[in-house]
């Protein structure tokens, strides 16, 4: 039967070497490092791209507006894009107004399916081009968590693989001092001269 022995590498002990000690607060620091500064990294690059992502989006809205126009006839055939995740689109010519401007028309994606008179809201860049909506809050939040997360696992990995690095220096000094203390002990052990 096998016993363990809780915190033997921090005790005193004859058999302890200091690389014994060494990997024990390696990992210490490592828990450390694991559960408090990566989600600590990940809460700062968070917060960081939200303030960043929040700037780029109030800056879209002040470049660009929004109308509501009449679509006018369609441009083109259904656009899938299954990779982005967004519903298909058409291109299709829309009509609106502007006071004291006229009836002006530009070409736009709308979502497939809008027909000729329909009434839709587009979003138009300040030379009058259709333009994809700003980013709204929920686009914004989940940037910032998206940033959030691959920072705090970034940070995760950086840590794993330093640990590891240090497990693997550790390992190669106590094999070599496990022979050195072999060639100095075995030949009072085996009566042989080396």
């Amino acid at each position: 039967m096998r016993s363990r022995v809780r915190g033997w590498r921090l005790r005193h002990n004859e058999l302890r070497r200091r690389s014994d000690v060494v990997e024990t607060w390696t990992l210490l620091g490592v828990g450390l490092l694991l559960f408090v500064v990566a989600p600590l990294v990940g809460v700062v690059a968070g917060w960081w791209a939200h303030g960043d992502a929040q700037a780029a989006a109030e800056k879209q809205r002040a470049e660009r507006r929004q109308v509501r126009g009449m679509v006018v006839r369609t441009v083109s055939g259904a656009l899938h894009t299954p990779q982005t995740g967004r519903q298909p689109s058409a291109k299709v010519t829309v009509r609106w107004s502007e006071p004291g401007a006229g009836p002006r028309t530009t070409a736009v994606r709308v979502p497939t399916g809008t027909r000729p008179g329909e009434t839709v809201h587009v979003w138009l860049d300040s030379a009058d081009r259709g333009v994809r909506p700003p980013p709204d809050d929920a686009a914004v939040r989940q940037h910032a968590v998206t940033m959030g997360v691959c920072a705090t696992g970034a940070t995760a990995a950086v840590v794993v693989l330093g640990h590891g690095l240090v497990r693997q220096t550790a390992m190669r000094r106590r094999l070599a001092e496990w022979d050195r203390a072999w060639a100095a002990t075995e030949p009072a052990w085996t009566g042989r001269n080396v």
